[in-house]
């Protein structure tokens, strides 16, 4: 009978202990649709920066400039959208729909404000084609209440969550606040300058 050697152990290594395996941290997480929304807003701030800048070049150009009062109906609005936003933040922190609803409402009373003031212009004979200064608070105005009505969509999508999985709802929520306060911003912006260029 034969026995075969069984090979012999490796040597003692000498040295400092081996380091235990890294063990994976999580970072932050990602919030994807946060930071979409500040793609978003990094473009839309470069389109009315241009869009200023456009009907600066052609105020100081024109002899054609026509000064005009704005319709009063725009402060109100610009409270109906200050308000919209402390609505929509006492709802997001509570994670109240209610609150979110109301903001909705806000939301849709600015657009149909606004509405009323282009028919106010309209009813001085001011309209796109009359004057490079009413054609500049058109497109003005009816860019950010395009912008307005994409953030009612997303406050939408957000109120849909509310009700469902808790991680979803905040995220989405917290997005739609974002870009909805965003819209308060850009809309003090754009009075200051209507109120001072037409």
């Amino acid at each position: 009978m034969t026995t075969v050697a069984s090979p012999p152990p490796p040597p003692p290594t000498i040295g400092p202990p081996s380091a235990p395996p890294p063990i994976a941290t999580r970072g932050p997480e990602s919030k994807p649709a946060e930071t979409g929304v500040w793609v978003g807003i990094a473009t839309i701030c470069m389109s009315f920066a241009a869009l200023t800048s456009a009907m600066v070049v052609r105020q100081s150009a024109a002899p054609d400039w026509r000064h005009f009062q704005l319709p009063p109906i725009l402060y109100l609005n610009t409270l109906i959208l200050l308000a919209s936003s402390f609505t929509l933040e006492a709802g997001r922190r509570r994670i109240a729909a209610p609150l979110v609803r109301v903001t909705l409402g806000l939301g849709v009373l600015f657009v149909a404000g606004q509405v009323v003031a282009w028919r106010q212009l309209a009813a001085q004979g001011l309209f796109l084609a009359t004057s490079p200064s009413s054609a500049f608070f058109y497109v003005f105005t009816a860019l950010h209440g395009l912008h307005v009505l994409g953030g009612l969509a997303g406050l939408l999508y957000a109120l849909q969550r509310l009700p469902r999985a808790a991680g979803v709802a905040p995220t989405a929520l917290g997005a739609a606040a974002l870009y909805w306060h965003f819209m308060g911003v850009l809309w003090l912006y754009l009075l200051t300058i209507l109120t001072i260029r037409v």
